[in-house]
């Protein structure tokens, strides 16, 4: 073998190395330890995250002696280590799967000191996930039902609405949008305003002192009005009664005085309000004239000729709905009544169901080029066995109407969590209240 020849398998086998290292020697990391007030269904292998970005996964999940979660996690570099100041959640992306939960990392100031290798977040740090049935269970059973009858009254009420309901939010957005235009406009022409309100106020002041001059001119027109009702018996009867009422009036304006002067502190805080009153009037006409098709369209929806074509018809119709859609409504909650132990009893199995529909999800989720990975149907009892007098070995076919003989579908009992090796902390089988299971019903084996 030649030197070049040395040298060249030299470097190949070097870049083998790397490749190698590269691919199998892993990134490293730090491990550490948080404590929830509870898992929120996480299971090993949930990832951890920083940003949506895979950066670690869930190692192990215990219960603390205070029966809280402690979640064993790995960090990869280069997240690793973390500094304090960092907090962690558990989210979710959906209700499908527990496969779906995942804890989000948000890392503490590269300028805080480094957490060590192992180190705790205490529940001060962490934040558990809310599950859609801690919410309902918030709730009693009158305030579900409640509920239930809101939503279903709401589907009722827009039902055959749609398109009215539809044009009367396209004209919303720009009757928001002009309104918005109005109310800034009164803040602007302030001075005009101020000049009217000002000039309004001066000349009732300017009646109220001249009240006496007033009173005197009254006295008398009285008079002269005296005379002409000489003439006229009705006349002077109206006239008789004049004088109160002009009394009246003048105590109506001495009052009215007063009112006015109650009035400047409000004319003072309207100034800033007024400033461009007059642009705003001019700006609103068009808000104005684009309102007119709005108010158009309006009163077709609440009064169109015809019959039972209109929001006043719908209104007239909604005693019947109402008697037609009692019963339905009181069957609706009688049947929700009588579910909810089935609803209890099921509850409890959640887990098993979500963690079958898991892993059958994953293992027919990847194909290769026959399809995916899953291609097998069970098939109960197509044979029988049996043993031919020559000492031989023989399967029988059964026929598919015979299958199913002598089997059983209530063989186990299980309780919740009894599909799988009991922990050893006692976790499960669990027996929960009210249920109709065996705890004893469990796997052999360790």
């Amino acid at each position: 073998m030649t030197v070049a020849r040395g040298a060249a398998l030299g470097a190949l086998l070097l870049v083998v190395a790397i490749v190698v290292i590269v691919l199998l020697g892993g990134g490293g990391g730090e491990q550490y330890r948080l404590v929830f007030q509870t898992a929120g269904q996480l299971v090993r292998g949930n990832d951890v995250q920083i940003g949506g970005r895979r950066i670690g996964s869930v190692d192990d999940i215990s219960l603390t002696d205070d029966n809280q979660a402690a979640v064993e996690i790995t960090v990869e570099e280069p997240y690793a280590p973390l500094h304090e100041g960092t907090t962690a959640t558990i989210r979710l992306s959906s209700l499908s799967s527990v496969a779906n939960r995942y804890i989000s990392l948000t890392p503490g100031p590269n300028s805080a000191p480094e957490l060590k290798p192992g180190a705790t977040l205490d529940t001060a740090s962490t934040t558990s996930v809310v599950d859609i049935d801690q919410l309902f269970n918030t709730l009693d059973e009158r305030t579900r039902e409640g509920l239930v009858n809101v939503i279903q009254g709401s589907a009722t009420q827009y039902e055959g609405k749609t398109r009215e309901v539809q044009e009367a939010a396209k004209y919303l957005s720009p009757a928001l949008s002009s309104t918005s235009k109005l109310m800034l406009e009164l803040t602007r022409d302030q001075r005009n305003l101020e000049a009217a309100i000002v000039s309004g106020a001066r000349v009732v002041s300017a009646v109220g002192e001249k009240r006496n001059e007033l009173s005197a001119l009254i006295g008398s027109l009285n008079v002269m009005m005296g005379a002409i009702a000489s003439e006229n018996q009705g006349l002077a009867e109206t006239l008789d009664e004049l004088p109160g009422t002009l009394r009246e009036a003048n105590t109506t304006f001495v009052d009215l005085r007063s009112a006015l002067d109650d009035l400047n502190p409000l004319v003072d805080a309207s100034k800033p309000a007024t400033k461009d009153l007059a642009r705003f009037f001019g700006e609103f006409r068009p808000l104005v004239d684009e309102a007119v098709p709005t108010f158009t369209d309006l009163s077709a929806f609440v009064n169109t000729p015809g019959p039972d074509n209109d929001a006043t018809d719908l209104v007239r119709m909604l005693p019947e709905l109402q008697r037609v859609g009692s019963p339905a409504f009181e069957n609706s909650v009688k049947a929700m009544r009588q579910g909810q132990p089935v609803v209890d009893f099921f509850r409890p199995y959640t887990p098993e169901l979500v963690g079958w529909l898991r892993s059958f999800g994953q293992s027919t989720a990847n194909y290769d080029a026959n399809g995916h990975y899953a291609r097998a149907l069970a098939n109960f009892g197509a044979f029988t066995y049996s043993q031919g007098a020559d000492g031989s070995e023989v399967l029988n076919p059964v026929s598919p109407d015979q299958r199913f003989l002598n089997q059983r579908a209530d063989a186990t009992r299980r309780c919740p969590g009894g599909a799988s090796q009991a922990r050893p902390d006692g976790s499960n089988p669990w027996l929960a209240p009210g249920g109709d299971c065996a705890p004893s019903d469990t796997l052999t084996g360790p």
